[in-house]
């Protein structure tokens, strides 16, 4: 007789990623059925002008042709029936709310990417099910309680229930496992992959690298010297391997982050870097001042539509060090953003953070000699900061007109990266702003 546990791994886990459906024109629909059920919809900025971009569309609006980032102008010469709607927030954070409350119903272990999607992780959620009885119950609540489609993915890691999510769209549930890796995803363009952008797969078709397949056994050395610490990475996720865990909401205080809000669209790389540079040191100060070490380095991109998107890395060994952390943020922005395309907002999150006292640093010949000097020199710095103030000694780099040059200000520091209209949740701990 198969029992409900033979359908988790003895070793390993059970992680859903749940996607929410054109979840702002889905939240329109759901409030007022009457206005918007089964028409052209989009949210779009400055809509009386007729102007901006479109943010999101409904299924119905998607299938007359309108897309993301579409200029409004355009959306309206394809649908001139398309209604315009203009973006609501706050009802947005309220229904993200809602349905994170029902996955937390089913596990402890939900870690929220965006106000539309997280990650649960549901190993010890035996009780409720099989993990395709899980999937589909927090699939049918969602849409009875908040009238909402969602898509699930149901995988053994973070990555491939992302990509399983997307396969069947609106409300589906996929399957991946590692042995469907093969003949699901080695047949299709590295970009097809989450966390690689059209940059990234560029360079891979310079090295003659066409698809995951090619990727999933290229020569890790050659990927290396192209693509630094990404390199690796990048092979280990073509064979659908991702060790990430699932990072729940009361553990998000565990991490620390700023973000930095633009005065103007960014679309030089040199400026942007200068941010990256300010937002690194201020983050590897908070990390050593708690003497704390991190092993994972996630920058957060903003355009001017208000797309987010959150890309990350896990480095070999744990860093506490600013240059690390800024080389770091600076290759999975080139990696993963367009050049020239504007950016708003960006942000550093360190992750998979421990104690330096107890966290095993692996070194390298090199290291040997040189890690001593960056740890003195730390010290030294820290020191000299602690007595005469965070702006004591910069960088010429570090000085600027811009917001990430006013976060050492501790009056004006830039946000956190908490997903604040979570937070009601009494586990958690405000994160310095």
């Amino acid at each position: 007789m198969v029992t409900v546990g033979h359908h988790y791994p003895k070793l390993g886990r059970v992680i859903l990623h749940i996607d929410m459906n054109a979840f702002y024109c889905s939240v329109h629909e759901a409030v007022e059925p009457e206005l918007y059920k089964g028409k052209p919809i989009a949210v779009a900025g400055s809509v009386e002008l007729r102007k901006g971009i479109i943010v999101t569309s409904s299924y119905t609006a998607r299938g007359m042709g309108i897309k993301t980032g579409m200029q409004v102008r355009q959306a309206l010469k394809i649908c001139p029936d398309l209604i315009l709607i203009r973006p609501d927030f706050d009802l947005y954070r309220d229904f993200s709310r809602r349905f994170m409350q029902i996955a937390y119903s089913y596990s402890p272990m939900v870690e929220s990417m965006s106000i539309d999607e997280c990650f649960v992780d549901i190993t010890g959620s035996k009780q409720f099910g099989t993990p395709m009885d899980i999937a589909s119950s927090i699939q049918k609540r969602i849409m009875k309680e908040l009238k909402l489609p969602c898509s699930i993915g149901v995988a053994p890691n973070k990555l491939l229930a992302k990509m399983g999510s997307d396969m069947k769209k609106p409300n589906g549930i996929s399957v991946l496992r590692i042995r469907d890796v093969p003949h699901v995803l080695w047949d299709k363009p590295c970009n097809y992959l989450y966390g690689i952008g059209k940059k990234t797969a560029d360079k891979l078709e310079k090295l003659g690298i066409h698809t995951l397949g090619q990727l999933a056994s290229a020569d890790e050395l050659l990927l290396s010297k192209q693509f630094g610490v990404l390199g690796p990475h990048l092979k280990r996720s073509a064979n659908g391997i991702d060790p990430s865990l699932v990072n729940p909401e009361q553990e998000q205080s565990k991490s620390i982050g700023h973000t930095t809000t633009l005065p103007r669209d960014y679309t030089d790389r040199k400026e942007i870097h200068r941010v990256f540079l300010n937002l690194a040191d201020q983050v590897a100060r908070r990390l050593r001042k708690q003497e704390l070490m991190s092993l994972t380095i996630q920058i957060t991109i903003r355009d001017p539509d208000m797309r987010t998107i959150t890309r990350s890395v896990t480095l070999p060994t744990a860093t506490e060090h600013m240059d690390d952390i800024y080389k770091t943020a600076c290759e999975l922005y080139d990696h993963q953003w367009e050049d020239g395309k504007p950016v708003r907002l960006l942000g550093i999150t360190l992750q998979n953070l421990t104690m330096k006292e107890e966290t095993f640093i692996q070194l390298d010949l090199f290291d040997y000699e040189k890690q001593p000097r960056r740890e003195h020199l730390n010290k030294i710095m820290d020191g000299l900061r602690d007595k005469f103030g965070e702006s004591a000694i910069l960088t010429a780099g570090m000085m600027s007109d811009d917001p990430s040059a006013f976060i050492r200000n501790h009056k004006a520091r830039g946000t956190s990266l908490q997903m604040d209209h979570l937070k009601k949740n009494p586990l958690h701990k405000e994160e310095e702003k």
